[in-house]
């Protein structure tokens, strides 16, 4: 295969479906927007409510600003491309789109990992709990939730970057860059990207999961041990973190599935249902999250409607 100059890549999964590109171009516009919406709300209200600012708050505002960090990499381009006649992106967007997406996809499953070690310290040792998580704690525990899988994605992309490439058609049913179907198109040896991407994969999912499942051991522990109210506090507090913890490994199941189907010999919108309804789906956590916690949570509740008495009353 001879080696060529990319300048660009060609989203194969994007076809013409005539009149029915407003229709979903209206669709994605009104998720994206809810999305945004919903997301800075959540975050105005914790940060202007001084009784929010307690670690759960914290973890929360700093979820829901990686829920705006995630649907941002994806819809804008999104957006464009329905609309568009021409389903191409340039090589640095397209590198910057992907560290979005793995990126966000690594924050959040971060974030969800120091929620639920915040839950359990808040259950298990109850009366320490505001001793253990300092306000010190608090900012290097998020720092470190966002700073460590930023610093893994980047090694991965510079891997991909340093690729000589064969071609320019991303074929499958990506309607966005995947670091997978870029290696496909490579002339060079990709190993070393095989091994990195092996062990990135490893220590992002592996460390996370570990901390999540000795937590929700040692609350559950307690929680049989322990008294009624014991009990009801742990349900109260975990069932959403529990929740968006099930969304999300859906989401990354979708989107595993998504990955094995083929959908290149579909035809007109099936095959766009088919390569989009990954993304969607995945993508619902954006939305999904501050949805539960905005319903679930009482103080949020009330913060958000004194907040609303507030601004009707000064207006």
């Amino acid at each position: 295969m001879n080696r060529t100059n990319v300048a660009y890549f060609i989203l194969s999964a994007y076809i013409d479906i005539g009149v029915l590109k407003y229709l979903f171009f209206f669709m994605v516009l009104c998720l994206y927007v809810l999305i945004i919406c919903c997301n800075i709300v959540l975050i105005v209200v914790i940060c202007v409510n001084r009784s929010l600012h307690e670690p759960m708050y914290m973890f929360l505002c700093s979820l829901f600003v990686t829920e705006l960090y995630g649907s941002s990499g994806l819809f804008p381009f999104l957006l464009v491309q329905i609309l568009s006649d021409v389903h191409t992106i340039s090589i640095p967007l397209c590198f910057l789109q992907l560290f979005c997406l793995y990126s966000y996809g690594s924050v959040e499953f971060f974030t969800l990992a120091v929620m639920s070690y915040d839950r359990y310290v808040a259950i298990c040792f109850p009366l320490r709990y505001n001793t253990l998580m300092t306000t010190n704690k608090i900012v290097g525990l998020v720092v470190v939730v966002w700073c460590y899988p930023f610093f893994t994605i980047v090694i991965l992309i510079s891997m991909t970057a340093r690729l000589q490439l064969c071609g320019n058609i991303i074929t499958g049913n990506k309607i966005y860059c995947d670091n997978p179907s870029i290696l496909k198109l490579a002339c060079s040896n990709i190993t070393i990207n095989n091994i990195y991407g092996i062990f990135n994969m490893f220590q992002l999912l592996f460390l996370p999961v570990v901390l999540i499942l000795y937590t929700y051991m040692s609350i559950i522990k307690v929680c049989i041990s322990g008294s009624k109210q014991t009990r009801k506090k742990a349900v109260s507090t975990c069932t959403p973190h529990l929740i968006s913890l099930f969304n999300f490994f859906f989401g990354c199941f979708l989107e595993i599935v998504g990955n094995r189907l083929n959908t290149s010999n579909a035809e007109g919108v099936l095959r766009v249902l088919g390569s989009s309804a990954v993304v969607y789906l995945y993508t619902c956590q954006t939305l999904f999250n501050p949805v539960l916690y905005g319903l679930k949570t009482s103080k949020i509740r009330s913060s958000f409607k004194s907040l609303v008495d507030k601004i009707l009353h000064n207006s």
